[in-house]
């Protein structure tokens, strides 16, 4: 073999191996660069979860130390009405000879046992009104009921007592709108007492469709200043921070279970109305009979603590 020949093969065998070299340098190069990729990745996983636990853990733990607000003013999870202001008594009867859609329900008779007995000896007339905000039926019975409702607290003839629940918190698109209101109701009760019932009256008049969105936070405080609560800065951060939310869903659940007070009732519905205990199951929309069943409980009541006169005996003649 020529020398021409041998060097033309080393040449050969050296590019072949500088070919071969660069190769398994740049295969390396990029061996390394997946890894740095993959390394970066992992690390950037790493930091997004200790990112989203961080966040997770200051939630749980800012929630867990925030306290459960409790209203007051309450008893048994119901507000007791201290003073109609705000709410107008009927006092004759009203102009039906226009349209009969907008009269107002004649205020009835104040309930009393019986004409012969003293306001000492009149038993008390305990009623309490179940409400949900969002609840029709509880429309109807504060429309046709109110006024005389508001006659009977005024003179002192019946003790009445609303307990906002949140049964149909589920019919609002998702806004919560009864757990809303009833916390708001809550909000007054406890900053504006005075202003509950004309706030309370104000919600249920002014309810709004069931499977809407209901009134925002903002629009619930709007209406409780404009019903004339007063402390506006207080009630509107209570009820726009919805303090009371977490109680509304604890007082419902308690309903639910069992109302104090009766033998084995439990809340089933709303409206639900309890006179002295009783429930009342006629006409919502019928203040009439409503005042009836109010006088015939109170009576009932009157001849049970009536004690029964025993006879004097009369004196037998001495033979």
């Amino acid at each position: 073999m020529s020398s021409d020949e041998s060097s033309n093969a080393a040449a050969a065998s050296e590019r072949r191996d500088a070919v071969r070299e660069k190769a398994q340098l740049v295969q390396a190069q990029q061996s390394r660069a997946r890894r740095i990729r993959g390394a970066s990745i992992g690390l950037a996983v790493i930091a997004l979860v200790a990112v989203v636990a961080i966040v997770v853990t200051w939630t749980i733990s800012s929630a867990a130390s925030k306290p459960v607000l409790s209203p007051d003013n309450v008893n048994d999870d119901g507000f007791v009405v201290t003073g109609v202001t705000g709410v107008g008594i009927a006092t004759e009867d009203p102009d039906t000879s226009g349209d009969p859609a907008a009269a107002t329900p004649t205020a009835e008779p104040t309930p009393t046992p019986t004409p012969t007995s003293s306001p000492a000896e009149t038993p008390d007339v305990e009623i309490r009104v179940y409400v949900d905000y969002l609840s029709t039926g509880s429309r109807d019975f504060q429309l046709a009921n109110v006024q005389q409702l508001s006659k009977w607290v005024s003179e002192d003839a019946a003790t009445l007592s609303y307990y906002p629940v949140a049964m149909l918190t589920s019919k609002s698109n998702g806004t919560k709108y009864s757990l809303r209101a009833a916390s708001a109701a809550a909000c007054v009760a406890t900053h504006s007492p005075e202003y509950f019932f004309a706030y309370n009256n104000t919600l249920l008049t002014q309810q709004p469709d069931i499977d809407s969105d209901g009134y925002t936070d903002a629009e619930l405080a709007d209406m409780a200043i404009a019903s004339g609560a007063e402390g506006a800065k207080v009630v509107r951060a209570c009820i726009e921070d919805q303090d009371f939310a977490s109680w509304a869903k604890t007082a419902t659940e308690r309903a639910l279970d069992g109302l104090p007070g009766t033998d084995g009732i439990a809340l089933t519905g709303t409206p639900m109305v309890l006179v002295n205990g009783q429930p009342y199951v006629g006409a919502l929309d019928d203040p009439k009979e409503f005042a009836q069943f109010v006088l015939t409980v109170a009576s009932d009541a009157y001849y049970e603590q009536t004690p029964t006169s025993t006879p004097t005996p009369t004196p037998t003649p001495t033979p």
